[in-house]
């Protein structure tokens, strides 16, 4: 019990923290005079009340929490983070013509917190500013969120990529950390996200777009979210100097952070080259974009290379970050195209990045250890350990590795099941479910990148709110709540 409430106490301070981020969109109401005010002005009374009164009636449980109580703070906190930012959505009166129920406001606020980027929302562009300004601003926090996970959590999980990630840090710093202590090493990161983040807002803004149309689309942009303030997305503004803007960010948003860090630090872009997740990413892009441009060209999808590129380059990278913006209905292109743009957003985002899936660096050391195989069937005696930058990769990680990708593989076809006994057709079901789990935001048939997840039932838009939560959380910081030996003393 008194553990419970240690933890419950951390909850509370996390909540008021969040709370106060209702106030930039509460702000930007009043300045726009748009009407919806008095929603998050309830909302973050509301908010701040239960936060109080948690803190309060928690205030003598104030100890350091172990390995165990931070794994449920953090199933709690993002359990609760969506709850808090639903209510905006929620209150009839505030938001006229616009409320949803419960399970689509939970779901929408879910979507932007974890920076998957689904949405339920119809005629976004009607919306008032202030509630597009909130639903950026969460996936924006969320990828913030992201980094935190990255440095002080999924190291405690034993799931491989993330001891990969620590693991690669050079220097000093020998304690698997960016800096001696995790707040400093969230700070450190918290600055390069903030700093990248201000140039790709001014990259927008130079590129032909309004301040609020930067900040809302650099915000989604940096946190590979895929929110966008317009129905059919980029491909509102249909402008090739947006979309490399678009393409640039996402590229630098996909990248380590960590490995951002040591660049800045040591003023050496030789970091990029020598980081074994890096230079495998960003050919990825190149090469699986250049492959869909041509693929578009030949098939005489588009007029000139030129348009193929850009259509091409712009929603393959998009995907394959799990970012999920579009510029092009690709439904319309060739079907292998979007399933393979898919596939390629479930791994190649680098672990410490903002992007979600199974993280390239574990895909890298699979193909690692399938190479190592192949060479002991030929040297039965040979000792072929993987090694990653001169470094040999444990047993228990590569083991750690197989089982979360089987897991991935489980949770995936199980989910789809689920869906397709609830009615959904399969196509649909299955990259909703590919999607959600990834975070990458839309997917096929009714959830194109063109329409949204609202023609769902409540219970599928349920399993794909649950799949994106263990989906951004790695499974297992939430399966291994439902564990017998999780409560144990």
């Amino acid at each position: 019990m008194r553990n419970i409430l240690n933890v419950l106490h951390a909850l509370s301070l996390t909540m008021l923290g969040f709370s106060t981020v209702l106030l930039f969109p509460l702000a930007v109401s009043l300045y726009f005079e748009d009407g919806a005010h008095n929603a998050f002005l309830i909302s973050l009374g509301i908010s701040l009340g239960i936060s109080a009164v948690l803190w309060k009636l928690t205030s003598s449980s104030k100890a350091e929490l172990n390995a165990r109580n931070g794994l449920l703070l953090v199933s709690l906190v993002w359990l609760v983070f969506p709850l808090i930012a639903s209510l905006p959505f929620v209150i009839d009166a505030s938001i006229e013509g616009y409320s949803l129920s419960f399970t689509h406001a939970y779901y929408e606020a879910m979507s932007g917190i974890t920076t998957t980027g689904g949405s339920v929302l119809n005629n976004i562009s009607a919306l008032p500013p202030s509630v597009n300004i909130w639903r950026v601003t969460l996936i924006w926090v969320g990828g913030m969120g992201i980094l935190v996970l990255a440095v002080a959590v999924m190291p405690l999980l034993g799931v491989g990529g993330y001891q990969i990630m620590r693991g690669e840090i050079p220097g000093p710093m020998k304690e698997e950390k960016l800096t001696p202590r995790i707040a400093g090493t969230a700070k450190a990161l918290y600055t390069i996200y903030i700093s990248i983040s201000t140039l790709c807002v001014i990259s927008y803004r130079l590129a032909g777009l309004s301040w609020f149309d930067a900040w809302c689309h650099a915000a989604s942009t940096m946190a590979l979210g895929g929110f966008s303030i317009y129905d059919d997305g980029f491909l509102h503004y249909d402008s090739p100097m947006v979309d490399a803007v678009a393409c640039v960010f996402m590229v630098l948003a996909g990248i380590s952070f960590a490995t951002h860090y040591n660049v800045l630090r040591h003023r050496n872009l030789r970091y990029y080259i020598t980081c074994p997740q890096t230079k495998v990413f960003v050919g990825i892009m190149v090469l699986g974009g250049l492959g869909v441009s041509a693929w578009l060209y030949f098939d005489g999808i588009y007029p000139s290379m030129l348009e193929a590129l850009r259509f091409g380059m712009f929603n393959t990278i998009s995907l394959a970050t799990t970012t999920g913006f579009a510029n092009a209905d690709y439904l319309h292109w060739p079907v292998l195209l979007p399933v393979l743009m898919l596939m390629l957003g479930s791994f190649s985002s680098s672990a410490g990045s903002t992007g979600g899936g199974i993280k390239l660096i574990r895909v890298i050391v699979i193909f690692k250890q399938i190479g190592a195989e192949l060479r002991k069937v030929l040297h039965p005696h040979a000792v072929c350990p993987v090694k990653l930058h001169r470094r040999i990769v444990p047993p228990a990680i590569i083991s750690s590795i197989m089982v979360f990708v089987l897991v991935f593989v489980i949770m995936n076809v199980v989910l789809t099941g689920v869906m397709v006994v609830s009615g959904l057709d399969f196509t649909t079901a299955s990259s909703a479910v590919f999607a959600s789990l990834s975070n990458i935001g839309p997917g096929l048939g009714a959830v194109g990148p063109m329409s949204n997840y609202s023609g769902l039932s409540d219970f599928q838009i349920w399993v794909c709110t649950f799949a994106m939560l263990i989906g951004r959380l790695e499974f297992f910081t939430v399966l291994v709540l439902f564990t017998p030996g999780f409560w144990k003393k």
